[in-house]
Protein backbone atom coordinates (compact mmCIF):
# COMPACT_ATOMS: atom_id res chain seq x y z
CA UNK A 1 0.00 0.00 0.00
CA UNK A 2 1.13 3.56 -0.69
CA UNK A 3 1.62 6.07 2.12
CA UNK A 4 -1.57 7.86 1.02
CA UNK A 5 -3.53 4.61 1.25
CA UNK A 6 -1.99 3.88 4.66
CA UNK A 7 -3.03 7.32 5.92
CA UNK A 8 -6.58 6.63 4.75
CA UNK A 9 -6.45 3.26 6.48
CA UNK A 10 -5.28 4.85 9.74
CA UNK A 11 -7.96 7.55 9.58
CA UNK A 12 -10.67 4.95 8.97
CA UNK A 13 -9.86 3.03 12.17
CA UNK A 14 -11.54 4.58 15.22
CA UNK A 15 -9.57 5.32 18.37
CA UNK A 16 -9.92 2.30 20.72
CA UNK A 17 -12.38 2.61 23.59
CA UNK A 18 -12.85 0.78 26.88
CA UNK A 19 -15.69 -1.20 25.30
CA UNK A 20 -13.01 -3.25 23.46
CA UNK A 21 -11.65 -6.14 25.50
CA UNK A 22 -7.96 -5.38 25.01
CA UNK A 23 -8.52 -1.73 25.94
CA UNK A 24 -10.88 -2.32 28.86
CA UNK A 25 -8.48 -0.88 31.45
CA UNK A 26 -6.88 1.88 29.34
CA UNK A 27 -8.88 5.05 28.76
CA UNK A 28 -7.82 7.17 25.77
CA UNK A 29 -10.50 9.80 26.32
CA UNK A 30 -9.06 13.21 25.48
CA UNK A 31 -6.03 11.83 23.66
CA UNK A 32 -5.66 12.98 20.06
CA UNK A 33 -2.65 11.42 18.28
CA UNK A 34 -3.01 13.91 15.42
CA UNK A 35 -2.48 16.91 17.70
CA UNK A 36 1.27 16.30 18.04
CA UNK A 37 3.92 17.85 15.80
CA UNK A 38 5.58 15.37 13.44
CA UNK A 39 8.79 17.20 12.61
CA UNK A 40 11.54 19.23 14.25
CA UNK A 41 15.24 19.85 14.45
CA UNK A 42 16.17 19.12 18.07
CA UNK A 43 19.18 16.81 18.41
CA UNK A 44 18.60 13.28 19.69
CA UNK A 45 21.53 13.34 22.08
CA UNK A 46 19.98 15.61 24.71
CA UNK A 47 18.43 12.92 26.92
CA UNK A 48 20.38 11.40 29.77
CA UNK A 49 20.98 7.69 29.32
CA UNK A 50 20.13 4.94 31.80
CA UNK A 51 22.67 2.60 30.21
CA UNK A 52 26.43 2.86 29.94
CA UNK A 53 27.16 0.39 27.17
CA UNK A 54 30.41 -0.62 25.48
CA UNK A 55 28.78 -1.04 22.09
CA UNK A 56 29.97 -2.40 18.77
CA UNK A 57 27.41 -0.23 16.97
CA UNK A 58 25.55 2.88 18.08
CA UNK A 59 22.79 5.08 16.68
CA UNK A 60 20.84 8.08 17.98
CA UNK A 61 17.25 8.59 16.84
CA UNK A 62 15.17 11.76 17.20
CA UNK A 63 12.51 13.84 15.49
CA UNK A 64 15.20 15.30 13.20
CA UNK A 65 16.43 11.92 11.99
CA UNK A 66 18.99 9.20 12.72
CA UNK A 67 22.70 9.49 13.36
CA UNK A 68 24.66 6.24 13.05
CA UNK A 69 27.72 6.96 15.15
CA UNK A 70 29.45 3.71 14.25
CA UNK A 71 28.49 0.30 12.92
CA UNK A 72 29.89 -3.18 13.54
CA UNK A 73 31.96 -4.66 10.77
CA UNK A 74 30.41 -7.37 8.63
CA UNK A 75 26.74 -6.61 9.29
CA UNK A 76 24.11 -4.27 7.85
CA UNK A 77 23.40 -1.50 10.36
CA UNK A 78 21.74 1.12 8.19
CA UNK A 79 18.70 3.25 7.50
CA UNK A 80 15.52 1.29 6.83
CA UNK A 81 13.55 1.96 3.66
CA UNK A 82 9.98 1.28 2.51
CA UNK A 83 11.32 -1.14 -0.10
CA UNK A 84 12.66 -3.75 2.32
CA UNK A 85 10.80 -7.02 1.56
CA UNK A 86 10.46 -8.01 5.24
CA UNK A 87 9.10 -4.67 6.41
CA UNK A 88 5.56 -5.07 7.74
CA UNK A 89 5.54 -8.87 7.54
CA UNK A 90 5.03 -9.20 11.30
CA UNK A 91 3.32 -5.93 12.27
CA UNK A 92 0.68 -4.84 9.80
CA UNK A 93 -1.79 -1.97 9.84
CA UNK A 94 -5.03 -3.45 11.16
CA UNK A 95 -4.65 -1.88 14.63
CA UNK A 96 -5.03 1.90 15.10
CA UNK A 97 -1.54 2.73 16.35
CA UNK A 98 0.28 0.24 14.13
CA UNK A 99 -1.58 1.79 11.21
CA UNK A 100 -0.50 5.26 12.34
CA UNK A 101 3.11 4.09 12.43
CA UNK A 102 2.86 2.45 9.00
CA UNK A 103 1.45 5.67 7.54
CA UNK A 104 3.78 8.17 9.22
CA UNK A 105 7.15 6.62 10.05
CA UNK A 106 10.20 8.33 8.62
CA UNK A 107 12.96 7.14 10.95
CA UNK A 108 13.88 3.46 10.91
CA UNK A 109 16.90 1.21 11.22
CA UNK A 110 17.79 -2.18 9.82
CA UNK A 111 19.98 -4.56 11.83
CA UNK A 112 20.81 -7.53 9.57
CA UNK A 113 23.40 -10.02 10.79
CA UNK A 114 24.57 -12.59 8.21
CA UNK A 115 24.71 -16.35 8.61
CA UNK A 116 27.13 -17.56 11.26
CA UNK A 117 28.27 -14.07 12.31
CA UNK A 118 28.89 -13.44 16.01
CA UNK A 119 28.85 -9.83 17.24
CA UNK A 120 30.57 -9.82 20.62
CA UNK A 121 29.46 -6.39 21.88
CA UNK A 122 25.86 -5.08 21.89
CA UNK A 123 24.36 -2.86 19.21
CA UNK A 124 22.91 0.15 21.02
CA UNK A 125 20.11 2.46 19.82
CA UNK A 126 18.86 5.53 21.70
CA UNK A 127 15.44 6.88 20.72
CA UNK A 128 14.74 10.38 22.08
CA UNK A 129 11.68 12.60 22.11
CA UNK A 130 13.26 16.06 22.25
CA UNK A 131 10.52 18.46 21.09
CA UNK A 132 7.71 19.76 23.30
CA UNK A 133 4.46 18.40 21.91
CA UNK A 134 6.36 16.39 19.32
CA UNK A 135 5.58 12.98 17.84
CA UNK A 136 8.19 10.39 16.96
CA UNK A 137 7.35 7.41 14.74
CA UNK A 138 10.13 4.86 15.03
CA UNK A 139 10.67 1.58 13.16
CA UNK A 140 13.23 -1.18 13.76
CA UNK A 141 13.72 -4.34 11.72
CA UNK A 142 16.10 -7.00 13.09
CA UNK A 143 17.07 -9.97 10.92
CA UNK A 144 19.22 -12.74 12.41
CA UNK A 145 20.35 -15.18 9.76
CA UNK A 146 21.00 -18.82 10.65
CA UNK A 147 23.54 -19.51 13.45
CA UNK A 148 24.21 -15.81 14.06
CA UNK A 149 24.58 -14.40 17.59
CA UNK A 150 24.21 -10.80 18.75
CA UNK A 151 22.49 -8.34 21.12
CA UNK A 152 20.41 -5.26 20.32
CA UNK A 153 19.60 -2.70 23.01
CA UNK A 154 16.96 0.02 22.56
CA UNK A 155 16.46 2.86 25.01
CA UNK A 156 13.51 5.25 24.78
CA UNK A 157 13.90 8.57 26.63
CA UNK A 158 12.75 12.19 26.72
CA UNK A 159 15.07 15.18 26.61
CA UNK A 160 13.56 16.42 29.89
CA UNK A 161 11.21 15.11 32.57
CA UNK A 162 8.66 17.85 31.78
CA UNK A 163 8.50 17.26 28.03
CA UNK A 164 5.15 16.15 26.61
CA UNK A 165 4.97 14.04 23.47
CA UNK A 166 3.67 11.06 21.52
CA UNK A 167 5.90 8.05 20.88
CA UNK A 168 4.86 5.36 18.41
CA UNK A 169 7.23 2.43 17.78
CA UNK A 170 7.14 -0.78 15.75
CA UNK A 171 9.81 -3.46 16.12
CA UNK A 172 9.96 -6.63 13.99
CA UNK A 173 12.46 -9.37 14.84
CA UNK A 174 13.17 -12.38 12.60
CA UNK A 175 15.35 -15.07 14.19
CA UNK A 176 16.31 -17.76 11.69
CA UNK A 177 17.39 -21.36 12.29
CA UNK A 178 19.87 -21.84 15.11
CA UNK A 179 20.40 -18.11 15.71
CA UNK A 180 20.66 -16.59 19.20
CA UNK A 181 19.41 -13.04 19.76
CA UNK A 182 19.22 -10.90 22.88
CA UNK A 183 16.87 -7.94 22.56
CA UNK A 184 16.56 -5.30 25.29
CA UNK A 185 13.96 -2.53 25.20
CA UNK A 186 14.00 0.00 28.06
CA UNK A 187 11.42 2.79 28.17
CA UNK A 188 12.05 5.83 30.39
CA UNK A 189 10.03 8.55 28.65
CA UNK A 190 8.65 11.53 30.54
CA UNK A 191 5.41 11.03 32.43
CA UNK A 192 3.79 13.55 30.07
CA UNK A 193 4.44 11.31 27.05
CA UNK A 194 2.04 8.83 25.49
CA UNK A 195 3.85 5.68 24.36
CA UNK A 196 2.44 3.03 22.02
CA UNK A 197 4.54 0.16 20.69
CA UNK A 198 4.10 -3.09 18.79
CA UNK A 199 6.96 -5.57 19.17
CA UNK A 200 6.62 -8.84 17.22
CA UNK A 201 9.20 -11.60 16.81
CA UNK A 202 9.27 -14.90 14.96
CA UNK A 203 11.71 -17.58 16.13
CA UNK A 204 12.86 -20.34 13.77
CA UNK A 205 13.99 -23.93 14.21
CA UNK A 206 16.31 -24.44 17.22
CA UNK A 207 16.70 -20.65 17.53
CA UNK A 208 16.66 -18.64 20.77
CA UNK A 209 15.34 -15.18 21.61
CA UNK A 210 16.07 -13.68 25.02
CA UNK A 211 14.02 -10.51 25.49
CA UNK A 212 14.17 -7.91 28.30
CA UNK A 213 11.50 -5.19 28.65
CA UNK A 214 11.87 -2.37 31.17
CA UNK A 215 9.05 0.11 31.80
CA UNK A 216 9.72 3.18 33.93
CA UNK A 217 8.36 6.20 32.05
CA UNK A 218 5.42 7.52 30.01
CA UNK A 219 2.07 8.61 31.37
CA UNK A 220 -0.12 6.27 29.35
CA UNK A 221 -0.38 4.13 26.25
CA UNK A 222 0.00 0.45 25.42
CA UNK A 223 2.80 -1.98 24.55
CA UNK A 224 2.16 -5.15 22.54
CA UNK A 225 4.71 -7.99 22.77
CA UNK A 226 4.27 -11.08 20.59
CA UNK A 227 6.56 -14.06 20.06
CA UNK A 228 5.83 -16.67 17.39
CA UNK A 229 7.58 -19.99 18.05
CA UNK A 230 7.52 -20.91 14.38
CA UNK A 231 10.25 -23.57 14.10
CA UNK A 232 10.64 -26.89 15.88
CA UNK A 233 12.81 -26.52 18.98
CA UNK A 234 12.46 -22.71 19.10
CA UNK A 235 12.84 -20.99 22.50
CA UNK A 236 11.86 -17.54 23.70
CA UNK A 237 12.22 -15.94 27.10
CA UNK A 238 10.80 -12.53 27.99
CA UNK A 239 11.67 -10.78 31.24
CA UNK A 240 9.75 -7.64 32.19
CA UNK A 241 10.25 -5.19 35.06
CA UNK A 242 8.30 -1.99 35.62
CA UNK A 243 7.96 0.65 38.34
CA UNK A 244 5.23 3.30 38.15
CA UNK A 245 4.27 6.14 40.47
CA UNK A 246 2.30 9.40 40.56
CA UNK A 247 -0.54 8.99 38.01
CA UNK A 248 1.28 6.75 35.51
CA UNK A 249 -0.64 4.07 33.65
CA UNK A 250 1.19 1.18 31.93
CA UNK A 251 -0.53 -1.42 29.76
CA UNK A 252 1.25 -4.57 28.53
CA UNK A 253 -0.39 -7.07 26.18
CA UNK A 254 1.73 -10.19 25.60
CA UNK A 255 1.11 -13.15 23.28
CA UNK A 256 3.01 -16.44 23.06
CA UNK A 257 2.11 -18.22 19.82
CA UNK A 258 3.34 -21.84 19.64
CA UNK A 259 3.13 -22.94 16.02
CA UNK A 260 5.71 -25.75 15.79
CA UNK A 261 6.30 -28.79 18.07
CA UNK A 262 8.89 -28.98 20.87
CA UNK A 263 8.91 -25.22 21.49
CA UNK A 264 9.44 -23.37 24.77
CA UNK A 265 8.36 -19.93 25.95
CA UNK A 266 8.84 -18.29 29.35
CA UNK A 267 7.31 -14.89 30.18
CA UNK A 268 7.94 -13.31 33.60
CA UNK A 269 6.77 -9.76 34.38
CA UNK A 270 7.07 -8.03 37.75
CA UNK A 271 5.98 -4.54 38.72
CA UNK A 272 5.90 -2.20 41.69
CA UNK A 273 3.31 0.56 41.94
CA UNK A 274 2.79 3.46 44.30
CA UNK A 275 0.76 6.69 44.65
CA UNK A 276 -2.26 6.45 42.30
CA UNK A 277 -0.41 4.64 39.50
CA UNK A 278 -1.93 1.67 37.68
CA UNK A 279 -0.71 -1.17 35.47
CA UNK A 280 -2.39 -3.73 33.27
CA UNK A 281 -0.88 -6.97 32.06
CA UNK A 282 -2.80 -9.27 29.75
CA UNK A 283 -1.02 -12.45 28.67
CA UNK A 284 -2.13 -15.18 26.28
CA UNK A 285 -0.51 -18.52 25.45
CA UNK A 286 -1.87 -20.08 22.28
CA UNK A 287 -0.81 -23.57 21.21
CA UNK A 288 -1.72 -24.61 17.66
CA UNK A 289 -2.88 -28.13 16.79
CA UNK A 290 0.49 -29.24 15.48
CA UNK A 291 2.54 -27.79 18.33
CA UNK A 292 2.84 -30.94 20.44
CA UNK A 293 5.40 -31.07 23.29
CA UNK A 294 4.98 -27.33 23.88
CA UNK A 295 6.34 -26.03 27.19
CA UNK A 296 4.97 -22.57 28.01
CA UNK A 297 4.87 -20.44 31.13
CA UNK A 298 3.72 -16.94 31.97
CA UNK A 299 3.54 -14.98 35.20
CA UNK A 300 2.81 -11.47 36.40
CA UNK A 301 3.52 -10.35 39.98
CA UNK A 302 2.65 -6.91 41.34
CA UNK A 303 3.63 -5.24 44.60
CA UNK A 304 1.62 -2.21 45.77
CA UNK A 305 3.31 0.39 47.94
CA UNK A 306 0.13 2.42 48.48
CA UNK A 307 -3.56 1.67 48.95
CA UNK A 308 -4.46 3.86 45.98
CA UNK A 309 -2.25 2.05 43.44
CA UNK A 310 -3.99 -0.52 41.23
CA UNK A 311 -2.96 -3.44 39.02
CA UNK A 312 -4.89 -5.84 36.79
CA UNK A 313 -3.46 -9.21 35.69
CA UNK A 314 -5.28 -11.25 33.06
CA UNK A 315 -3.52 -14.50 32.08
CA UNK A 316 -5.03 -16.73 29.42
CA UNK A 317 -4.54 -20.10 27.72
CA UNK A 318 -5.81 -21.31 24.34
CA UNK A 319 -4.59 -24.87 23.75
CA UNK A 320 -5.44 -26.81 20.59
CA UNK A 321 -2.86 -29.62 21.08
CA UNK A 322 -3.14 -32.48 23.58
CA UNK A 323 0.46 -33.13 24.63
CA UNK A 324 1.64 -29.86 26.17
CA UNK A 325 2.70 -28.28 29.44
CA UNK A 326 1.27 -24.78 29.91
CA UNK A 327 1.11 -22.94 33.23
CA UNK A 328 0.51 -19.40 34.38
CA UNK A 329 0.34 -17.34 37.53
CA UNK A 330 -0.62 -13.84 38.67
CA UNK A 331 -0.41 -12.17 42.08
CA UNK A 332 -1.24 -8.80 43.55
CA UNK A 333 -0.16 -7.87 47.06
CA UNK A 334 0.57 -5.04 49.45
CA UNK A 335 3.88 -4.84 51.27
CA UNK A 336 3.87 -7.64 53.85
CA UNK A 337 3.33 -6.20 57.35
CA UNK A 338 5.29 -8.99 59.01
CA UNK A 339 8.27 -8.36 56.75
CA UNK A 340 8.06 -4.65 57.53
CA UNK A 341 7.86 -5.30 61.26
CA UNK A 342 10.79 -7.73 61.14
CA UNK A 343 13.02 -5.22 59.31
CA UNK A 344 11.97 -2.23 61.43
CA UNK A 345 12.51 -4.20 64.63
CA UNK A 346 16.16 -4.42 63.60
CA UNK A 347 16.61 -0.68 63.38
CA UNK A 348 15.52 0.17 59.83
CA UNK A 349 13.10 3.01 59.15
CA UNK A 350 9.85 2.17 57.36
CA UNK A 351 11.22 3.58 54.08
CA UNK A 352 14.47 1.64 54.40
CA UNK A 353 12.47 -1.52 55.13
CA UNK A 354 10.28 -0.96 52.05
CA UNK A 355 13.36 -0.47 49.89
CA UNK A 356 14.77 -3.77 51.15
CA UNK A 357 11.50 -5.60 50.41
CA UNK A 358 11.25 -4.13 46.91
CA UNK A 359 14.85 -5.10 46.13
CA UNK A 360 14.05 -8.66 47.14
CA UNK A 361 10.83 -8.63 45.10
CA UNK A 362 12.69 -7.82 41.88
CA UNK A 363 15.79 -9.93 42.49
CA UNK A 364 14.67 -13.08 40.68
CA UNK A 365 13.69 -11.03 37.62
CA UNK A 366 17.04 -9.25 37.61
CA UNK A 367 18.82 -12.60 37.93
CA UNK A 368 17.27 -13.65 34.60
CA UNK A 369 19.12 -10.86 32.76
CA UNK A 370 22.45 -12.09 31.39
CA UNK A 371 23.92 -8.75 30.31
CA UNK A 372 25.62 -7.24 33.34
CA UNK A 373 25.36 -3.55 32.22
CA UNK A 374 21.62 -3.99 31.60
CA UNK A 375 21.09 -5.82 34.88
CA UNK A 376 22.97 -3.09 36.77
CA UNK A 377 21.12 -0.26 35.00
CA UNK A 378 17.68 -1.74 35.65
CA UNK A 379 18.53 -2.38 39.29
CA UNK A 380 19.70 1.25 39.63
CA UNK A 381 16.54 2.54 37.92
CA UNK A 382 14.36 0.54 40.29
CA UNK A 383 16.42 1.71 43.24
CA UNK A 384 15.98 5.34 42.19
CA UNK A 385 12.19 5.01 42.19
CA UNK A 386 11.92 3.55 45.69
CA UNK A 387 11.27 6.25 48.34
CA UNK A 388 14.41 7.43 50.08
CA UNK A 389 14.75 7.23 53.85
Amino acid sequence: MSRAELIERYQAIPLPTKSEEHWRFTDLTGFDPDSYTAAGDAPASLAATMLEIDASGMAAVGEAGITIEHAPEGIRFELLTDEHPLLGTLVGHSEKFAAHNAAMWEHGLLVHVPKGAVVEKPIYIRVTNAIEGGSLFWRLLIVAEAQSEFTVIEEYASASAELSGYSNAVVEIIVEEGARVEYVSVQNLSQSTWHFASHHATVGRDAELDWVAGGFGSGGGKVWIQNDLAGQGATSRVTGAYFVDNEQKLDYDTFQEHIAPNTTSDFAFKGVLRDTASAVWRGMIRVEKGAQKTNAYQENRNLLLSKTAHADSIPGLEILANDVRCTHGATLSQVDREQLFYAMARGLSRQEAERLIVRGFFQDVLDRIDLEPVRTALAAALEARIPQA
